[in-house]
């Protein structure tokens, strides 16, 4: 029986994790923290999956909260014109529905489902010398904690990483209590609100620790109005900032927040990184290789709403790489093909989303403003977030958006 260890139970990690375990390899997974102290921490993320990725868990039957988190059909967008109104605004509808989980519900669970399934949970936080001694003992190590020492093993790769900086300041509130936009109250959907030169709004509904919510995550231009939440430790203090820029840039959600309260003290989050590729094979002292996964190897902005959906994909990818390669070694060439394989998909999220963090073209700007009254652009745009592979064929170029814009219009 193969033995393999993975560090960090995230999405990708307990993922692989939990389907390896099902296919009988013996697998070690270590979290820096237990279960319960997970589901009493912070938010971690906004986490909207959409169907592709929603089906990796279906597929290993781990979709545990699936009847329960709300059903997102459709994702809306909202641009801001100079004077707080809104200049465009649409929604698409979804081919497949999304749904937003809050991390400590879902990772807890799994972490206690892979205990339970008879899996080695190792509750330690692991440095560099921890895995150059656990990589003499397992066939495959998998680095999948996207924060800490152990990502400095993972050399940034210039050519696909444009940003050396930070393009967004980020800052979440779980809420309770947001009312309905009232011109779509029949179904759930994610809003993307655009305010040109200061940032992005999204609102999405979820399932956390007591129920369904709703998150408010501002994306802010960093030096920009929306980057004044370092440095703010209260709870209460981060919402009502949150709720003061709504007012003051997005006044048609603002109308519907009027009377949400934090879901619980742990329900806000702010931060900032560079969206990074990285090498992903790291190099350990002893000459052994370990193997980065998801957040580790490509890391995106959050502006896309990809994240977990990344995690989800490349976790699939993984576990198909490991299991076809049967009992052979588990060597560089091995894993450089199998960061290969995931990175044909991976490498669309990140153009797209790199594409997003700066200023619109001006094709691009005709395409969202069309989708306001060609419906079949409004649905195409938004089941892009479940397929960024098919930005290519109408997204980037002038011509191509050009072409597409006419076919929908002449149909």
């Amino acid at each position: 029986m193969r033995k393999i260890l993975i560090v960090g139970a995230g999405q990708s990690g307990l993922q692989i994790a939990l389907g390896l375990q099902s296919q009988g390899y013996e697998v070690t997974l270590m979290s820096n923290r237990t279960a319960d102290e997970i589901r009493a921490g912070r938010v971690m993320s906004t986490q909207c999956m959409f169907h592709t990725a929603l089906q990796h868990e279906r597929d290993l039957q781990i979709n545990f909260w699936e009847s329960q988190a709300p059903r997102i059909e459709g994702l809306g967008v909202s641009v801001a014109g100079p004077e707080s109104q809104r200049v465009i605004d649409w929604v698409g509808r979804l081919d497949g529905y999304a749904q937003s989980v809050d991390q400590r519900v879902k990772f807890a669970g799994w972490m206690e489902t892979f205990a339970q399934r008879g899996g080695q949970l190792v509750i330690h936080g692991a440095a560099v010398s921890d895995l150059d001694y656990f990589s003499r003992t397992y066939d495959l190590v998998l680095v999948a904690a996207g924060k800490g020492e152990l990502v400095s093993m993972f050399g940034r790769d210039a050519a696909r990483s444009p940003y050396a900086e930070p393009q967004r300041a980020l800052a979440v509130s779980y809420v309770h209590g947001l009312g309905t936009r009232p011109e779509h109250p029949d179904f759930d959907a994610v809003r993307c609100n655009l305010v040109p030169g200061v940032g992005e709004l999204f609102v999405m509904p979820t399932l956390t620790t007591s129920g369904r919510a709703d998150i408010l995550f501002w994306e802010g231009i960093p030096g920009g109005p929306l980057d004044v939440f370092q440095g703010v430790k209260d709870p209460s203090e981060h919402l009502a900032l949150t709720l003061e820029l709504m007012e003051q840039y997005t006044p048609w959600e603002y109308a519907r927040a009027t009377k949400v309260e934090l879901t619980d003290a742990g329900g806000t989050l702010s931060g900032r990184y560079a969206p990074t590729v990285r090498n992903p094979i790291g190099r350990l002292p002893g000459g052994g290789l370990v193997l980065g996964v998801a957040d580790v190897v490509v890391a995106n902005d959050p502006i896309t709403g990809q994240g977990s959906n990344s995690a989800s994909k490349c976790a699939a990818s993984y576990l198909s790489s490991i299991v076809e390669h049967g009992d052979r070694p588990f060597d560089e060439a091995w894993m450089q093909s199998a960061f290969d394989r995931y990175w044909a998909t991976a490498q669309h999220v990140t153009k797209w989303t790199n594409a997003m963090l700066a200023p619109p073209p001006e094709h691009v700007l005709n395409l969202i403003g069309a989708a306001g009254g060609l419906q079949p652009i409004a649905d195409r745009f938004a089941n892009g977030f479940n397929d960024p592979a098919d930005f290519e064929n109408f997204f980037y170029e002038p011509e191509k958006a050009g072409a597409y814009l006419s076919s929908v219009a002449g149909s």
